[in-house]
């Protein structure tokens, strides 16, 4: 444990009053505020000139957290690049710059962010890859540092986030599946506890409710955000008892692996299994039969980030007057022929 965290655990205090106390908040007392400057000193802890920065937005930057893997490399997967995009168009717009922060694998996500934060590398925070279950949230409200998250969590109250739709694609897709004819119908989730993956299954579970069809865990399957995990996901349904007639991707570059193996076995995609995929990307665009998916601006949803951080900011609140922003990026359907009524 180190920084911050240390410190309050050191004093027996919470977070935000030793950042208040290194701050120099008016709201801490003269006791407190020297007990803390002394751990800080004792422990070779010295964030005063960061905090310093922080709190009077000198750095006119804004960093933007991601976390890198090996799979979001190989998949080449712009999302994150048409995000910067609307972002940067904003803050370019105020002076601001933005800074890209990414987190190796190897690297412990709550440490890196602290470390940033103590350093006073920028005025605010921009946080993706969120956990159902994210203590970063918890760092950055108790430090008061501007911030705004790129997907939701169940840590935090009150806070800034734009996500995407998840509940909207899967009722969607559901409601046309269902129309279709099918009933058995599979859903393929992220690894991990990243918080979209829990939203995705809930809206699943609910919209098969509202059709009156039975929930089977067999017919949920994790995979990895590559080719080869849609290839390996057709052998394990169709090893099913009943396998299921339809299936909606979570990861649209698993349809890739999936129309190869189905063409190895003679069978072909929105006929023999209808295929309904998340995102619109380059990298299932060209495929044939023509994938159902759904699409979004994702410029767009840079630039409702960059204005909700903004606001937080006394200089720009006055342009951006939205206080708290939660918000919902709407996707749309792209109907292709991947998806075809039930045989029976």
């Amino acid at each position: 444990m180190r920084g911050i965290a240390r410190l309050a655990k050191e004093l027996g205090i919470s977070t935000g009053t030793v950042s208040r106390a290194l701050n120099g908040k008016r709201d801490v007392s003269e006791e407190t505020r020297r007990k803390v400057l002394e751990a800080a000193a004792r422990l070779g802890y010295a964030p005063n000139q960061a905090a310093r920065a922080l709190a009077q937005g000198t750095t006119r930057s804004i960093g933007f957290m991601i976390e890198l893997d090996p799979e979001t490399a190989a998949s080449s997967d712009y999302f994150f690049m048409g995000v910067f995009d609307g972002v940067q168009s904003v803050l370019t717009r105020h002076g601001l710059d933005l800074l890209v922060l990414p987190c190796p694998t190897t690297q412990d996500r709550y440490q890196y962010l602290e470390r940033f934060v103590a350093r006073g590398v920028v005025d605010g925070i921009i946080l993706a890859s969120t956990q159902r279950v994210d203590p970063r949230v918890d760092l950055l409200q108790s430090v008061g540092i501007p911030f705004v998250t790129l997907g939701r969590s169940t840590s935090g109250d009150g806070y800034s986030w734009i996500d995407l739709d998840f509940e909207g694609v899967v009722n969607t897709a559901m409601d046309r599946f269902v129309s279709q004819g099918h009933s058995r119908i599979a859903v393929t989730l992220p690894y991990g506890g990243v918080n979209f993956g829990a939203v995705f299954e809930q809206a699943y579970r609910a919209a098969l409710r509202r059709h009156g069809l039975d929930f089977d865990p067999h017919l949920v399957f994790e995979t990895r955000r590559n080719e080869q995990a849609g290839y390996r996901l057709v052998d394990k349904m169709i090893a099913l008892d009943v396998p299921p007639t339809a299936i909606l991707l979570i990861y649209e570059v698993a349809a890739i692996g999936i129309y190869r193996r189905l063409a190895e076995l003679g069978l072909v995609p929105g006929q023999d299994l209808a295929v309904i995929a998340f995102r619109d990307e380059p990298t299932v665009r060209f495929l044939e039969p023509s994938v159902t998916c759904f699409s979004v601006s994702l410029r767009d949803i840079g630039v409702s980030i960059a204005e909700a951080i903004l606001a937080q900011f006394p200089a720009h609140a006055g342009a951006y007057p939205s206080g708290i922003v939660q918000k919902l990026c709407h996707l749309e359907l792209r109907a292709g022929k991947s998806d075809g009524p039930a045989r029976h």
